[in-house]
């Protein structure tokens, strides 16, 4: 990780860009090889994690760290071609959010101890770009008194498939248009309905899962909460050829739960409600807003090959992905998609529950085509 002092961008300001999980929600489109990170899934014509790489790299010049793991460490680097070896970090295993952001906090703190790191999901879709530039520099002015800084996304309805943040007092020192920023009182999982739906009424904000931090302050956090987490990533920092033996040792935890609710409770974190538009595409429901509606089928959202679909009295999602024709025959709400070695038929109401889907397979013992 060698410093680009001339960089362009927020100065001493790294991008840290986690690559991992297997976006099971999206199966059979995601896979256990090829994650949701690495579809187009927009029709943008680049992948969600290329699409990321190119959001940061205004703020952050070549001060950039992709963290993923081994299995995909090769697709990785031909998804970025122009990526340093210096600028990838590889986890041993899945150890979900913590251990892979706290991996790449732990060098930075070794290597560059003033830096205020990032951490932006690789399979995110982030519009408007100057109003995420804005709240990523008010972030990071946040991140440098010491805070852990989060986003907010002023929910439009009610939804269950989001974590949500409670906000509470507004911070001062706000400037012309720049984004407001409140103290974060509480963090809350994926609620049902209607708690949802009272989470919008009270004023909650969706959890954007992105955090800006000075690297040596999530480092402290860590210590704080996860202590014996803390003394392995320091040491792999220090001693990287030793990963192999120290990263089974390392818990399985998500920094949300590990870090963001404990800090929120003692008065560290600060959320910043995010102008633009964000989703985290959980699921066939979700990704259906970001898809062309099918030029012969205007009640339809549709993917891939879209001649080879055929849908009548049809509402929902159709995905040809497989090389033949799809006929969708009078099906209210439909999620149906086709690829070459497994099919797909759901409504957007069971969206989520393709999760379940995909842990009966492996129980099964169909992990071929998970």
């Amino acid at each position: 990780m060698a410093d680009d002092a001339h960089g362009a961008g927020v100065p001493e300001f790294w991008a840290v860009v986690p690559a991992g999980g297997s976006g099971t929600r999206l199966w059979p489109l995601s896979r256990r090889d090829h994650p949701k990170f690495l579809l187009d899934l927009t029709g943008a014509g680049s992948s969600l994690l290329a699409d990321t790489v190119s959001r940061v790299r205004p703020l952050c010049g070549e001060r950039l760290v992709v963290v993923t793991g081994t299995q995909h460490a090769a697709a990785v680097r031909a998804a970025l071609p122009s990526l340093h070896a210096d600028q990838m970090l590889t986890e041993p295993s899945p150890k979900d959010s913590l251990p892979a952001i706290g991996l790449a906090a732990a060098r930075l703190e070794h290597q560059h101890p003033e830096a205020v790191l990032g951490a932006f999901a690789a399979d995110h879709v982030i519009s408007d770009q100057p109003r995420f530039e804005a709240a990523v520099a008010r972030a990071v002015g946040l991140a440098r008194d010491g805070l852990l800084v989060t986003f907010g996304v002023p929910p439009d309805r009610p939804a269950t498939g989001f974590g949500y943040i409670r906000p509470g007092a507004t911070y001062p020192g706000l400037v012309g248009d720049a984004p407001v920023a409140h103290g974060a009182l509480s963090f809350v999982e994926k609620p049902d309905d209607a708690l949802a739906a009272q989470y919008v009424d009270e004023g909650y904000l969706w959890n954007a899962g992105i955090f800006v931090v000075q690297a040596r302050v999530l480092m402290a956090m860590i210590e704080r909460w996860e202590p014996q987490l803390a003394t392995c990533l320091r040491h792999v920092a220090a001693n990287p050829d030793e990963i192999d033996a120290l990263w089974p040792r390392l818990p399985t935890v998500a920094i949300d739960r590990a870090i963001a609710e404990p800090a929120a409770r003692a008065g560290l974190v600060a959320v910043v409600e995010a102008a633009f538009e964000w989703d985290d595409i959980g699921d066939f429901a979700a990704l259906s807003a970001h898809l062309p509606r099918g030029s012969n089928h205007p009640d339809v959202r549709v993917a891939g090959e879209e001649q080879l679909v055929f849908a009548s009295d049809t509402t929902g999602v159709v995905i040809a992905a497989g090389g033949r024709p799809v006929v969708a025959l009078g099906l209210p709400e439909v999620v149906v998609v086709d690829t070459p070695d497994a099919v797909l038929v759901t409504t957007r109401e069971r969206a989520q529950d393709v999760k379940g889907v995909v842990e009966a397979l492996t129980q099964r013992g169909q992990r071929d085509v998970t």
